[in-house]
């Protein structure tokens, strides 16, 4: 037997043992699925749903805008960065609080404080693009997004949020870094939970907003469990598809056209799980920082703050419940000229373009307004806008009597105009629907895609012609005191129809070659007034394609700068009225679809007026032919260097 004291430590070691070789199996036993830890599993639902990116291929060089020159990355490039700045906003002024701050200096940091990366918003930002670039290429900016589970007090279910950091923001409101994202909801409370089941709903950030959709919804798109999505090139605003997507600030959406369109590239970012709340400790102690990721500027030009600002951080479902379902599309065109929202997309870049301007060169912008409206009093400055009498047509008129006559014509003959405006959508409308289907079915033909683009920058004008045409006809049936008729004023078109199209065509041409010259555009300016009564000429005298244009510049001649001051709000209330309609219309209710709609109506109907403009002017200028000498045209042959830029006298 043995005794008591080595039985003692016989039953000591024995036990021991025992629980080693316990230990042992539970630690390297496979884990049954929900009995991870907390984070483990977290750390697993961020992998299985982290989306896949695509974004817009940057063709352009390094700093063209038309594509993404950014990707999501890591925040850690911008700490310990010496080219990085901590600075406090003291009202009026700023001051230097760090160089090169690292993770501790910003943690707890207030919202005075703003990190300044190189570079300045309101200047030059390609500067932001070359330093992203550098960033890639030193491997300190990788593919990353930054997930967070979230719950919200007093509601069921959890929301796996990913945030989106993106270097800077190259849109209407420019400004260092940008935070977007999306969440996927669970009715789980756990990640554990929610690893065994499927998602509920999932939404997308987009500026101060955001679009929902169920899980299941067909504009979901999935790679596996991956959701695919697109940010918008320069506003990162995130979407569930590739189109463009017209903003009109509702429901915090922004202003402005977000474009997800190709070329795209896709984007695999790896998921960096966050702590459930803020910390000032470890490689997340910038989740404490309350103060702005970009430059202290006015405004939407100001840089944003962190993920951990934001409603949806610690309220994810009372957040979602109040934000919208679908977002506006782009539409596929219009049906007659150009496109209300294509038009509503480039006012919105042109103002916000101003805005930024006057904020970082207030002199330059006030003296840049101050020319526009002088060159609009130089161009409609005082007229005589009485008498309009629209009973007589070919007499002497001064513009605005030109704008007056006109107006009280379309108002007395509207339903014959209504009409014949009318005609061009099946007109003016199908040819640019030739084109623009062309175009889509070209892909990589380029035959059908040359053909594509000679429709589109011919054809319309030339269908615009004989619509116009159908007016003058009108008009001049007017004149000799037949009651006109819109039935005859489209057949007497069609004797002449030949002669009206290729002669606006041939204008369009020369036109262009003169532009593509670049020094040319002087001329092409001068020309456009010059030949732009080549319809009247052939309408009206019966003339040749080669002699309509040298009577239409006979008529200019000595009178450029009366032409000019009446055709230009003529040919502006034809072009803008349609768009300008349209603007209104899209900060309303109203389906893209039927704005763009509504703008080519406008359009149609503005045809017969501007062409009764165009010709009431016709008409003065013959009479002003008529009543004052001729002019001999100027000799510009260099091999008469005698008369060369002169008015040579006349042959006696």
């Amino acid at each position: 037997m043995l005794s008591g004291g080595r039985e003692h430590r016989w039953v000591l070691t024995f036990l021991g043992s025992l629980i080693v070789v316990l230990a042992w199996s539970w630690a390297s036993a496979p884990v049954a699925p929900g009995s991870e830890s907390p984070r483990a599993a977290a750390q697993e639902l961020a992998d299985k749903y982290v989306p896949r990116l695509m974004i817009r291929r940057q063709d352009d060089p390094l700093c063209g805008t038309e594509g993404e020159q950014y990707q999501v990355m890591s925040v850690n490039a911008l700490f310990d960065n010496p080219d990085v700045k901590l600075m406090r906003n003291r009202g009026n002024r700023s001051e230097l609080v760090e160089r090169g701050p690292g993770m501790s200096d910003i943690a707890d940091g207030g919202e005075d404080l703003y990190l300044d990366l190189p570079g300045d918003p309101l200047g030059d930002t390609c500067l932001y693009a070359k330093d992203f670039n550098r960033l890639k290429r030193e491997g300190r900016a990788p593919v990353v997004v930054y997930a967070h589970v979230a719950h919200e007090e007093v509601k069921e279910g959890l929301a796996l949020q990913y945030w989106f950091y993106w270097y800077f923001n190259q849109f209407n409101d420019l400004h260092e870094s940008d935070w977007e994202g999306m969440q996927i909801t669970f009715d789980a409370d756990t990640a554990e939970q929610a690893l065994l089941e499927q998602p509920s709903e999932l939404i997308l950030f987009q500026h101060a907003g955001g679009e929902r959709a169920r899980w299941t919804d067909s504009k979901v798109e999935k790679d596996g469990d991956h959701p695919v999505v697109y940010p918008a090139a320069g506003s990162h605003a995130t979407f569930y598809t590739s189109a463009v997507f017209p903003q009109n600030g509702s429901h915090g959406s922004g202003v402005g056209c977000d474009n997800t369109t190709a070329p795209l590239r896709e984007l695999q970012p790896a998921a960096v799980l966050m702590p459930d709340r803020p910390t000032d400790r470890g490689e997340f102690a910038w989740t404490s920082f309350a103060g702005r990721w970009g430059q202290k500027e006015k405004g939407f030009n100001n840089g944003p703050t962190g993920p951990q600002t934001k409603t949806q951080w610690d309220q994810p479902f009372g957040w979602m419940d109040d934000q919208r379902w679908s977002s506006p599309r782009m539409p596929g065109g219009g049906l007659v000229g150009p496109q209300t929202v294509n038009a509503f997309c480039g006012v919105i870049r042109d103002v916000t373009g101003l805005m930024n301007m006057q904020q970082s060169d207030p002199i330059v912008t006030y003296l840049v307004i101050a020319a526009l409206i002088a060159l609009a009093a130089l161009v409609f400055g005082v007229s005589r806008w009485r008498p309009a009498d629209p009973s007589r047509l070919r007499v002497r008129r001064e513009y605005g009597q030109i704008v007056g006559t006109t107006v009280k014509l379309y108002l007395r003959h509207w339903r014959p105009f209504a009409i014949l405006g009318a005609i061009a959508i099946p007109v003016v409308g199908g040819t640019q629907a030739l084109g623009l289907w062309l175009g889509d079915a070209a892909g990589g033909n380029g035959l059908l895609q040359t053909l594509a683009d000679v429709i589109d920058s011919f054809g319309r004008p030339a269908a615009s012609a004989v619509v116009a045409a159908f007016v003058i006809v009108f008009l001049r049936e007017m004149m000799t005191g037949h009651v006109p008729g819109v039935r005859h004023a489209v057949a007497e078109t069609r004797e002449r129809f030949w002669r009206v199209v290729l002669a606006k065509i041939l204008v369009v041409v020369l036109l262009t070659l003169m532009a593509a010259t670049v020094v040319g555009l002087p001329f092409a300016a001068w020309k456009l007034i010059g030949w732009g009564f080549v319809q009247q000429e052939v309408l009206y005298t019966d003339k040749s394609i080669r002699e309509s244009l040298r009577g239409s510049s006979d008529l200019v001649r000595g009178h450029w700068w009366h032409a000019l001051r009446t055709l230009v709000p003529l040919t502006l209330i034809g072009v803008v009225l349609g768009p300008f309609l349209g603007l209104i219309l899209i900060f309303t209710s109203l389906p893209l679809l039927l704005i763009n709609l509504i703008g080519s109506l406008v359009y149609a109907l503005t045809i017969p007026f501007t062409t009764t403009g165009t010709t009431l002017l016709y008409l003065d200028l013959q009479v002003r032919g008529e009543d004052e000498p001729a002019r001999s045209a100027r000799s510009w042959a260099p091999w008469r260097p005698a008369s060369f830029g002169r008015r040579p006298e006349p042959a006696t």
